[in-house]
């Protein structure tokens, strides 16, 4: 009877508990929807309507305008696409190869210098040269001005990345490398034909990450490239935003036109609508990589 009721008893303290789990977990999923909602509400709302109303999860006084400023050059904001897709794709893919090389060598414990060079990459997340140098470096020294490998090298190696691949690695079994090794797979072979699949989830998740960096980075094309045909997305909207506030502003001042067609100007609802446009491909990405990528956050949490 004992046990009967203890048997009951974890049952309905199982349910709670999943009642409970289930009610966080979707309060959580909402207030991370709810902004992004709003965001889409007020992209398709008009100017005069969030200046004086704020936003709201519904369209008020529905409005595409903000949308026909974005694509009012389709051709321009077509190529700023493609460049960034093709640094993006590029820089992930040699990224993950460096990355993975450099951890693979400094997770093995035959490598004589192995804390040598980890502390010579960790040294360099805690200090840096500066910007002058690096734009003096990147510029007149490696020639990088008005270059697409000026937008693909400084993003190319993270040591933050290569810490959490390391970590990984380290937490995979020597005792593969050793049969693979008896087998007759060399070094190379070893870590794309042995580890490689085992690294599924870390390569996931430091390819997200990589893509992430390349896909919002706006920063090296304002330093380095000075041609519009050059520019990738981030850069072309920053732009973009910059360049509808300036004109607004001479609006309202009377110079370039009546104050009165500045409040219809779209520069907060410009705002919305660019980031709908630039977040758009990568939350169509993510349910690719979710299933390797919730793997690969517990990296180095229990290791073998």
């Amino acid at each position: 009877m004992n046990n009967e009721i203890k048997l009951i008893r974890k049952k309905s303290e199982g349910t709670v508990l999943k009642i409970v789990s289930y009610g966080l977990n979707s309060l959580v999923a909402l207030m991370c929807v709810i902004p992004f909602v709003m965001v889409l509400s007020g992209s398709l709302s008009s100017e005069e309507a969030v200046r004086f109303s704020g936003f709201s999860l519904l369209p008020r006084d529905f409005s595409l305008e903000a949308y026909r400023t974005v694509f009012q050059e389709p051709l321009v904001i077509g190529r700023a696409y493609i460049v960034t897709i093709l640094l993006t794709i590029t820089g992930t893919c040699l990224g993950l190869f460096l990355i993975t090389m450099t951890a693979y060598v400094l997770a093995r414990k035959e490598f004589v210098w192995r804390n040598k060079f980890s502390f010579f990459f960790y040294f360099t997340m805690l200090f840096s040269g500066g910007l002058v140098p690096y734009y003096i470096l990147m510029t007149r020294y490696l020639g990088m001005r008005n270059n697409y490998l000026a937008l693909l090298f400084p993003l190319l190696f993270n040591v933050y990345f290569l810490l959490i691949m390391k970590s990984y690695i380290s937490a995979i079994p020597e005792s593969f490398i050793h049969a693979a090794k008896i087998d007759g797979c060399g070094e190379f072979r070893t870590l794309i034909l042995i580890m490689m699949p085992m690294l599924k989830p870390a390569l996931a998740t430091v390819g997200l990450f990589i893509a992430l960096a390349y896909w919002n980075d706006w920063y090296n094309a304002m330093l380095f490239v000075s041609r519009e045909s050059m520019h990738p997305l981030q850069y072309f909207l920053y732009s973009k935003v910059n360049n509808v506030e300036a004109y607004k502003r001479l609006l309202e001042s009377g110079a370039g036109g009546s104050a009165a067609a500045a409040i219809n100007m779209p520069t907060e609802t410009l705002k919305m609508a660019l980031t709908i446009v630039v977040t758009g491909p990568i939350v169509l990405l993510y349910p690719f990589v979710q299933k390797y990528y919730v793997q690969g956050i517990t990296i180095g949490g229990v290791k073998g």
